[in-house]
């Protein structure tokens, strides 16, 4: 078995796929391959081991026979086209779970970083002009007794709520269907979107990239929060429309945002990278040696197991297997 990995991952799950398969090949650059590139790497191979910066569209599916699995170094999978997948009975895997906490703890460093204003106050301090404690310098805003709104109450979006328990919050949140583990925990209420935009001090975003999800939050339903809120976005880009969120930090109609992901990834625009009120990161939720190292595990047991014709552990269309 001869698989093909888009980008370096850790050694741990590299280690795997040398010692179970019979040839590993790692794309030679330290920078995201382009299609042809992942086609050429693809040349006779039986599996594909990518990331999630990958577009694995129907041409890159198809172009390998022999191709028989595809994991993907990540939680979500919208960079793949599972429905081509599954039409040539190829199993698409993710690693979900192993990046939760690292993501949930992330969303809630931008939101400390957004509402107390830390990247700005570390800007003045390097910059040179902190002078001495002034009552006016830099005034945040407080958690405590504020009220949370989360969007998409799934694995991650549980696991921020939780990590909320020491503000004394009131936390709503939006989801298909009831989160019992938050409600009974925290005596969340499940709300519709438009209520949780209206109350909510402090809104973090935690869905997957679906068509139903593209743009969930574009100009009208950011007219619909109140002035001072927070909008934090953990998740995919394109679930919010960046120009209308621009235009509102901009004008002032919410007070800030804290962004680990883009619309048009990798490109960042450079209206938000003006912007004072608003913290960017390079898309770094899952980033910590804990979750990166346990992620590139999954990811090769998961190629592993598909290519030895057994059901991996996280399989996104198992219907190939019946």
């Amino acid at each position: 078995m001869k698989v093909f990995v888009t980008r370096r991952i850790p050694e741990k799950g590299l280690e795997l796929l040398e010692k179970e398969l019979d040839e590993v090949e790692v794309f030679r650059y330290d920078r995201i391959p382009s299609k042809e590139e992942i086609i050429k790497g693809l040349e006779g191979k039986d599996g594909l081991l990518c990331l999630l910066t990958d577009k694995i569209d129907r041409d890159v599916i198809f172009s390998e026979p022999k191709l028989k699995a595809i994991s993907n170094y990540a939680a979500g999978f919208d960079n793949i086209d599972v429905e081509a997948a599954t039409k040539k009975k190829i199993p698409v895997c993710n690693t979900p779970g192993v990046l939760t906490d690292a993501t949930a703890e992330l969303a809630w460093a931008l939101l400390f970083a957004v509402a107390r204003r830390v990247v700005e106050g570390d800007r003045f301090v390097r910059e040179g002009n902190f002078r001495g404690w002034s009552p006016t310098l830099l005034l945040g805003k407080e958690l405590r007794g504020k009220t949370l709104g989360i969007i998409g109450a799934g694995r991650i979006g549980t696991a921020f709520a939780l990590k909320s328990r020491g503000f004394d919050m009131k936390v709503l949140y939006f989801n298909r269907s009831k989160n019992e583990v938050i409600e009974e925990k925290l005596g969340a209420k499940k709300v519709e979107l438009k209520e949780l935009l209206k109350e909510s001090d402090f809104i973090s975003i935690h869905l997957p990239l679906t068509p139903e999800t593209h743009h969930l939050i574009g100009r009208k339903e950011i007219d619909m929060m109140k002035s001072d809120a927070i909008l934090i976005n953990t998740a995919r880009g394109a679930i919010i429309d960046e120009d209308a969120l621009i235009d509102a930090l901009e004008n002032g109609k919410i007070l800030g945002a804290g962004l680990d992901v883009y619309e048009h990834e990798p490109e960042v625009s450079e209206r938000l990278k003006r912007l004072s009120n608003v913290v960017i990161l390079p898309h770094i939720g899952s980033a910590t040696l804990e979750t990166r190292t346990e992620m590139a595990r999954l990811a090769a047991m998961n190629l592993i197991k598909s290519l030895r014709g057994e059901k991996p552990d996280y399989c996104v269309n198992p219907e190939v297997f019946e």
